[in-house]
């Protein structure tokens, strides 16, 4: 059976392994729902990003909201990267984690006072501003403080990065960004105010983009801002290309990161742009074929127009299907017979008929097995919530056949320690 995703998810013998560590045992010994990560496979997929960027001057970002559990992001930190962070609780998990603040970029469309102002004493390189509101608030929060807030402008460049609507951030219908149109006259005033230095530009068109066609046009109007830009006197000294690349849940094929990478740069070498630093935010790239959730079959129950395998991992633990309809491998960590397969939906205990994590599946699978979702290392954990008053599952980090709890299972006493009886 051929696996979607990192190399370091192998079969040996019967039993499904994450780099050499047996995924079934993990669950016999920490329970399930269990997410699962490899620290070499993050690492892996880290290594075309600084191969591409050697001899330039650059900064990879990862993005927190990916996953945001301190291990990995000290796993990053330790391997240089910077952090691209949207509130300031990511904030305190970088610094948390050992993070650099210097090497940190503050993204998002809402970010209140108080954050502003926690970012801008902890010394961030950057706000990425994404609007001409925000501008006038970081203007007075920064000017208050006697600190000066160095920022570059999210560009939405209405670019259509061929994605889902719900992660796509690059179209005139998107709430991010300044729109391209608006972009120079939006420079302009940040640079008369009182507070702001002016240092870079920036522009991120979606997520799980498998296509190197709209980066290289949101690029190109980029580089034609820079241009005009500069004409008016104020200087750009970074271009920050935001991230959004693709990984393979099923049968995607997404450029290589160092390939997508030498065509950027190109791209920006061509057009007399090479003397710039460049920036890059990747998240899902990074970590999200270094993970598995595993849960345990509790049942099987036939019908006469469905056969649901009902898991004790649910919604609440993986939000992504419910939420995008998102196909994300699903396989028995124990090889059975295939000729004995049936097609089932694996479905969890949460009371919502969205409460799905794979539809027509053909497995072999009996109640007590352990499944693996794959591709689960994004956007699984860090939109984990606590519907039906269920504790978010344990995370594990393995490396080399090594493995470190990473998070300890939330208790129902933990879910209701913050609550008051009248």
């Amino acid at each position: 059976m051929t696996l979607p995703g990192s190399p370091f998810l192998a079969w040996q013998g019967p039993d499904l392994c994450l780099d050499g560590v047996n995924l079934r045992e993990l669950v016999r010994q920490h329970g399930s729902p269990l997410y699962v990560y490899s620290r070499q496979a993050m690492l892996a997929a880290l290594a075309p990003y600084q191969k591409a960027l050697q001899g330039r001057e650059h900064l990879i970002c990862y993005a927190v909201k990916a996953n945001s559990n301190l291990a990995v992001l000290q796993t990053f930190a330790q391997a240089g990267c910077g952090f691209d962070i949207v509130s300031s609780g990511e904030l305190a998990r970088v610094l948390a984690a050992g993070g650099d603040a210097a090497k940190v970029v503050f993204s998002g469309v809402g970010k209140t006072r108080a954050e502003m102002a926690e970012a801008l004493k902890a010394g961030v390189k950057c706000f990425n501003v994404e609007s001409t509101a925000e501008l006038e608030v970081l203007s007075q929060v920064a000017h208050g403080l006697g600190l000066s807030a160095r920022v570059s402008l999210r560009v939405n460049p209405d670019v259509d990065a061929g994605t889902h609507p719900y992660i796509s951030t690059g179209l005139k219908g998107n709430k991010f960004g300044v729109a391209h149109d608006h972009a120079l006259a939006t420079y302009e005033r940040a640079a008369s105010l009182p507070g702001i230095e002016v240092v870079g530009i920036d522009c991120h068109i979606g997520s799980q983009i498998t296509d190197v066609g709209p980066y290289l046009d949101a690029l190109d109007r980029v580089l034609d801002l820079v241009d005009a830009i500069e004409a008016k006197g104020i200087r750009i000294h970074h271009l920050d290309l935001g991230g959004g690349l693709g990984i393979t849940y099923t049968d995607e094929v997404p450029p290589k990161a160092d390939e997508l990478i030498a065509q950027l740069l190109a791209r920006i070498d061509a057009r007399g742009h090479g003397h710039r630093q460049v920036m890059f935010e990747p998240g899902r790239s990074l970590v999200g074929n270094a993970g598995v959730l595993l849960t345990e079959v509790l049942f099987l129950k036939e019908g006469e127009q469905k056969n649901f395998c009902v898991v004790d991992a649910a919604m609440n633990d993986l939000m992504r299907p419910a939420l995008y309809e998102a196909w994300m491998g699903i396989v028995n960590t124990q090889q059975r017979a295939p000729e004995q397969a049936q097609v089932w939906d694996v479905v969890g205990p949460v009371c919502e008929s969205g409460d799905w994590l794979g539809r027509d599946r053909a497995l072999t699978v009996e109640p007590g097995d352990v499944l693996a979702v794959l591709s689960a290392g994004a956007y699984g954990m860090t939109m984990a919530s606590n519907y039906n008053t269920r504790g978010r599952a344990a995370e594990i980090m393995v490396d080399g056949g090594q493995t470190w709890v990473i998070r300890e299972r939330e208790t129902v006493a933990q879910l209701i320690a913050n609550e008051r009886l009248i």
